[in-house]
């Protein structure tokens, strides 16, 4: 217990005496700071010899009188002189309520670190999940029971069959579009007629596969991730691994097929809406007859443009749904996670699919099929 004693009158001109015993720590501080009553600009003589015990509170209480008045400290020990000029260091220190902001060269560098830091992680990140996912290709090649077909034809329902309208629709715009804007530059030079070609042609090589891609990976890869991630959270994945259940073959593998089994035919059914939206255009303001229209698109496109569209459609279907279920198994902790990873996913898988397309258009190129 802290006691403090003081003289019953002091002399004019010399300082008061406040003399503490027992123990000044945080328990005894209110009793402490309710008998003590100083005026400003008194003169203070404070005696620790018989404290035995001081905490950083009752350093900080002298330290306090120290500051605010002048005071002759008598009777401390060594211990407790160095407690008192440590809090004392620390006490009187301003605060800073907003760390000191960078430069802003050295933040961009440290940010643009970052993110490269952060992509070449994903990108690690993301091609184990794939080599996870050719590991469990293999077990079910050699044990076709352990495919679950249920899953797959629920999956390709949802990723093909329910995406027919909206891929339609837009594949029919976009080549209407194109058309419209293909005919109002040739015709500067009087060949409207080629709005033909260049409908049909961009319709199979890029168009169709390409806006295909964009719309699946906005759809189903957005809905892989969460679905996944919300089981996650749920710690449903946690659970089939603790009956002996696979998440890659049970979870992972469905989605991937039935993308990959997808996409090939979004793309031609893209291809051909994004023709016929070409069609309608020529025929309502270049005058051209659909029966004109379909037999020069018949000359004007090899079949080297359709096998360009059917061999990068099933490629990107699997860029898509991996980069969705990795996205989706990388949640953690709680419910905002699962929205920044469905973003990542949606953005991700876009940016490979467009980096895919460009190499794509370089070796098609290089092997002669133009």
């Amino acid at each position: 217990m802290s006691e403090l004693a003081e003289p019953s009158h002091v002399a004019a001109g010399e300082p008061r005496v406040l003399s503490f015993s027992g123990s000044m720590t945080l328990a005894r501080i209110r009793s402490i700071t309710r008998d003590v009553e100083v005026q400003p600009g008194e003169r203070l003589v404070v005696d620790l010899s018989d404290v035995d015990r001081m905490d950083t509170v009752g350093a900080w209480f002298i330290h306090r009188l120290r500051r605010d008045h002048e005071v002759e400290l008598v009777g401390a020990s060594q211990e407790q002189l160095d407690l008192l000029d440590t809090v004392s260091a620390a006490a009187d220190r301003p605060a800073k309520l907003r760390p000191d902001a960078p430069p802003p060269f050295a933040r961009v560098v440290a940010m643009i670190g970052e993110s490269v830091l952060q992509a070449g992680r994903t990108l690690l990140g993301l091609l184990g999940f794939f080599g996870a996912l050719l590991i469990t290709t293999g077990e079910i090649i050699m044990r076709p029971r352990k495919l679950r077909w249920h899953a797959v034809v629920q999956r390709l329902e949802i990723v093909g069959v329910h995406a027919l309208g909206i891929i339609g629709l837009m594949s029919f715009l976009v080549g209407i579009v194109i058309a419209q804007q293909g005919a109002v530059q040739l015709r500067q030079f009087g060949a409207e007629f080629y709005t033909i070609n260049l409908v049909s042609r961009i319709s199979f090589r890029e168009l169709g596969v390409l806006m295909t891609a964009i719309m699946v990976a906005g759809r189903s890869g957005s809905a892989f991730a969460a679905q996944l991630g919300s089981m996650k959270l749920a710690e449903e994945v946690d659970a089939m691994r603790t009956i002996g259940v696979s998440p890659m073959e049970a979870l992972v593998f469905p989605r991937v097929l039935a993308t990959v089994l997808a996409m090939p035919l979004l793309a031609f059914y893209a291809s051909i809406m994004a023709i016929f939206g070409g069609m309608m255009l020529a025929w309502a303001q270049l005058d051209i007859t659909p029966i004109t229209f379909i037999q020069r698109a018949q000359e004007a496109t090899p079949v080297n443009d359709l096998f360009i569209c059917l061999i990068k459609a099933p490629v990107f279907g699997i860029i898509i749904a991996v980069s969705g279920c990795f996205q989706g198994m990388q949640v953690r902790n709680n419910n905002e996670e699962v929205g920044f990873r469905t973003t990542a996913a949606v953005v991700q898988a876009i940016f490979l699919v467009i980096v895919l397309d460009a190499f794509f258009a370089v070796f098609f190129s290089s092997i002669g099929w133009i």
